[in-house]
């Protein structure tokens, strides 16, 4: 009797997976390929229905506007302040240095609740998870107050600060070191190798995916955050990208197609970053599970 008789049929369950893996790209795609389409077509062309995936000829041979004037405006601005460089370098200096700051503060700390025995232990690691459950609605005035009273308001010192490390960045470097094999530790030490050493020089090499993956993480957040820059940044200079595209949106005629252009330049850096780190990205699942058996 043949045994791989089945070899090469795909079952119902199988079948089920891909349509909904199928399906759940399209809708994950779809606004990627809008954005992408809209910014380079005219506000008419946008809101036609039905949606005209393609710009149309007749845009591009048009002789008030030419194939980069969505991009030229979303630079630019409506009114010409040329403020998008400014505010594209502020929301990198904020997005980098909270990227960093949060990888290293985390490990440090999760290296400590994950691999070292201290009375209370477990108590400081749920005190630290507690404060995810405070929305930040909650704290931003009272951070604003602070922030006011040292004069860190449109300061890019007061954009970072707040944000330097967060709850969610400990527990996940923490769940992460708890399956670092100890042998490796206790050898270093036994060498003659100093906690920091030990971090700096097993640890946190050996933490890439995780690291990678936080890093990742750290910088969308910063990169994305609105209402923090909204309060902070009250001047135009101290303004990110985020406050710079909803300005499109509060004109009394917004340009569909130099919002979408705006949106496109924003999220390049995030997709730079994003594929430059997906191999340890997308591999961080797999060490961590391969490292639970």
């Amino acid at each position: 009797m043949n045994n791989n008789k089945f070899v090469g049929k795909v079952g119902v369950g199988e079948v089920i997976t891909y349509i909904v893996l199928i399906l759940v790209l399209i809708f994950t795609i779809l606004p990627l390929i809008f954005m992408l389409t809209a910014a380079f077509m005219d506000a008419k062309q946008i809101m036609s229905m039905p949606y005209t995936w393609i710009p149309s000829k007749k845009y591009f041979t048009s002789e008030s506007r030419t194939f980069f004037t969505n991009f030229q405006k979303a630079i630019l601005g409506n009114h010409g302040e040329k403020i998008f460089f400014r505010n594209l370098f502020n929301s990198l200096v904020v997005a980098i240095t909270c990227a960093i700051t949060t990888v290293l503060m985390a490990s440090l700390c999760g290296y400590g609740l994950a691999k070292f025995n201290f009375k209370g232990k477990t108590f400081v690691f749920m005190l630290i998870m507690s404060t995810m459950m405070i929305p930040f609605e909650a704290i931003m005035i009272p951070l604003y107050l602070v922030a006011s009273k040292f004069k860190m308001i449109n300061t890019i010192p007061g954009l970072i600060i707040p944000f330097l490390v967060s709850a969610f960045g400990v527990f996940q470097m923490r769940q992460y070191l708890l399956t670092f094999p100890s042998e490796y530790l206790d050898a270093a030490r036994v060498d003659g190798l100093g906690e920091f050493k030990i971090y700096y020089k097993i640890v946190l090499p050996n933490s890439t995916p995780v690291v990678a993956t936080l890093g990742i993480l750290s910088f969308r957040n910063q990169w994305d955050n609105l209402l923090w820059p909204l309060l902070c940044s009250q001047a135009e200079k101290m303004k990110t990208i985020p406050l710079y595209i909803s300005k499109f949106a509060e004109e009394k005629q917004t340009d569909e197609g130099a919002l979408m252009a705006c949106a496109l330049l924003a999220s390049i850096p995030m997709f730079i970053l994003f594929f430059s780190l997906s191999k340890y990205f997308l591999g961080g699942a797999a060490v961590y599970e391969s490292r639970k058996g």
